[in-house]
C-alpha cells in the first residue's frame, strides 16, 4: 500500500485542505467567545451564562461527533467533511441575523452539530493516508489551521463588533467560512485507503467498547476532557478580566490578544515533529508543563507579562492537543474514525463543562480563581500523560 509522504505535491495538498477546514470550523466554533461580553450587555446576563453561546455548539459538537465518525466510516471521509462544512457555513450566515438570545444558543447548537463531520473524520483520514513517520507533522499542520481558524474568527468578530455589530461579525465569519469550504472541497484528494462499511445496531456499541478496551486509550480521553477545559476556561474569560479596569481594554483590543495562537500554530507543528523523533511519552509531559507555567504568568498584574503568559499557555496547549490527537491514530487499529470521535467527544466535553463552570470561578474569585482551576487540571492531566507514557513502553517491551 502506498502513503503520502513528507515533501510530495499530494502531501501539500492534503495539508493544505485540511488547514483550510480546520480554519473555517474554528472560525465558526469559537468566533462567539470574545463577543460573550457584549452578548451579556446586549441580553443582560451574567459572565457563566453569556458563556451558554459558546458551550452550546461545543456540547452539540461533541455529541454529533460520535455519530458523525460512523458515517464517514460508512460514507467516505472526504464526502462527510464537505458537506459538514458548507452545512455549517451556511448556519454561521444565518446567525448573524440572530437577536434572541435562546434562539442565538439553539443556532449556536446546529452549528456545532453540523461541525462535527470535519473533526470526527480528519484524524482518520490522515492516519490513513498519510505514511506514520510523517503523520506527526501532518497531524500539527492541520491542527495549525485550528489555531489560525480560532485566532482570525475571534480577531475579526472583536473588530467588526466594535466598528459594527456582534452580528455583523458573525455574519461576515459566515462568508469567509463559505470560501474555505469550497478550496477544502477543491483541493483535498480523495482516500485512497478508505474501504465503505456497514453496520448493525450493535456494531456501533462493539466498536465503542473496543475502543475504550484499547491501552491507554482511557487515558487519552481524560487529557483531551483536561486539556480543553482549561483551554475554553481561560479564553471564556480573559476578555471580562481586559475589559474591566484596571485594563479598560476595547472589544477590538482584546480580540488582538488571540494573535497569540500564531506561537499555537508554531507549537503543534514543530511540537509534533519532536514527537515524532523522540516520543509522544517525552514530549507530552513537557508541553503540560509549559501549560502550568504559562497559567501561572498570567496572575501578574502587569498586562504585558500577562499576555506573555497566555501565549506560553497557547504554545503549550496546541503542542500537547498535537501530541494526544496524533496518538489516538497510532492505538487506533481498528475504526479509527470512532477512535477519534470518542477522543474529540472527550475533549469538547471538557471545554462545555469547563468553559461554563469556571464561570462561578470567576465570579467568586476572579482571575485568581480561573488560573488555580486551569493549573490543577493540568497537573492532573500531565500526571495522567506519565502513566501513558509508562503503559506503552511496558507495551511496546512486551512485543520486543
Amino acid at each position: 500500500m502506498t502513503y503520502i509522504r513528507r515533501g510530495t505535491l499530494q502531501f501539500k495538498k492534503v495539508n493544505f485542505a485540511l488547514f483550510a477546514g480546520g480554519f473555517c470550523t474554528f472560525a465558526i466554533l469559537w468566533g462567539t467567545q470574545p463577543l460573550l461580553p457584549d452578548i451579556a450587555n446586549d441580553f443582560h446576563l451574567s459572565p457563566a451564562v453569556s458563556s451558554l453561546s459558546q458551550s452550546a455548539a461545543t456540547i452539540a459538537l461533541a455529541i454529533s461527533l460520535v455519530f458523525a465518525g460512523f458515517l464517514s466510516e460508512m460514507y467516505g471521509r472526504k464526502q462527510i467533511m464537505g458537506v459538514s462544512l458548507f452545512a455549517a457555513s451556511i448556519l454561521a450566515v444565518l446567525t448573524g441575523f440572530v437577536s434572541d438570545f435562546q434562539l442565538l444558543v439553539v443556532c449556536r447548537a446546529l452549528q456545532g452539530a453540523a461541525l462535527a463531520g470535519l473533526p470526527a473524520a480528519a484524524m482518520a483520514y490522515l492516519a490513513e493516508e498519510i505514511e506514520p513517520d510523517s503523520l506527526g507533522m501532518a497531524m500539527g499542520l492541520y491542527i495549525s489551521g485550528n489555531s489560525i481558524g480560532g485566532m482570525t474568527g475571534r480577531i475579526i468578530s472583536g473588530f467588526l463588533t466594535d466598528s459594527f455589530s456582534w452580528h455583523s461579525a458573525l455574519l461576515t465569519i459566515g462568508l469567509i467560512s463559505l470560501l474555505a469550504s469550497i478550496i477544502f472541497w477543491t483541493i483535498l484528494p480523495v482516500s485512497s485507503h478508505f474501504t465503505p462499511r456497514t453496520y448493525k445496531r450493535n456494531d456501533i456499541f462493539t466498536s465503542f467498547y473496543r475502543q475504550y478496551r484499547m491501552p491507554g486509550f482511557g487515558c487519552l480521553l481524560i487529557i483531551g476532557f483536561l486539556l480543553e477545559a482549561g483551554f475554553v476556561s481561560l479564553y471564556n474569560y480573559i476578555g471580562f478580566q481586559l475589559m474591566k479596569p484596571p485594563y479598560s481594554l476595547s472589544q477590538t483590543a482584546v480580540g488582538f490578544i488571540f494573535l497569540v495562537y500564531l506561537v499555537g500554530t508554531f507549537s503543534s507543528t514543530w511540537m509534533g515533529m519532536l514527537a515524532d523523533k523522540y516520543g509522544k511519552r517525552k514530549i507530552l509531559p513537557f508541553s503540560l508543563v509549559i501549560v502550568m507555567i504559562g497559567v501561572c504568568i498570567t496572575l501578574s498584574a502587569d498586562i504585558g507579562i500577562m499576555i506573555l503568559g497566555v501565549a506560553i499557555f497557547t504554545f503549550g496547549f496546541f503542542a500537547g492537543h498535537s501530541i494526544s490527537s496524533s496518538w489516538v491514530g497510532e492505538l487506533a487499529v481498528r475504526d479509527k474514525a470512532q477512535a477519534a470521535a470518542l477522543y474529540l467527544f472527550s475533549y469538547y466535553v471538557g471545554g462545555s463543562i469547563g468553559g461554563t463552570a469556571s464561570g462561578a470561578f470567576y465570579h467568586q474569585f476572579g482571575w485568581g480563581g480561573i488560573a488555580v482551576m486551569i493549573t490543577a487540571l493540568s497537573a492532573v492531566s500531565a500526571a495522567v500523560s506519565v502513566w501513558l507514557g509508562l503503559l506503552t513502553k511496558r507495551k511496546k517491551d512486551k512485543h520486543q
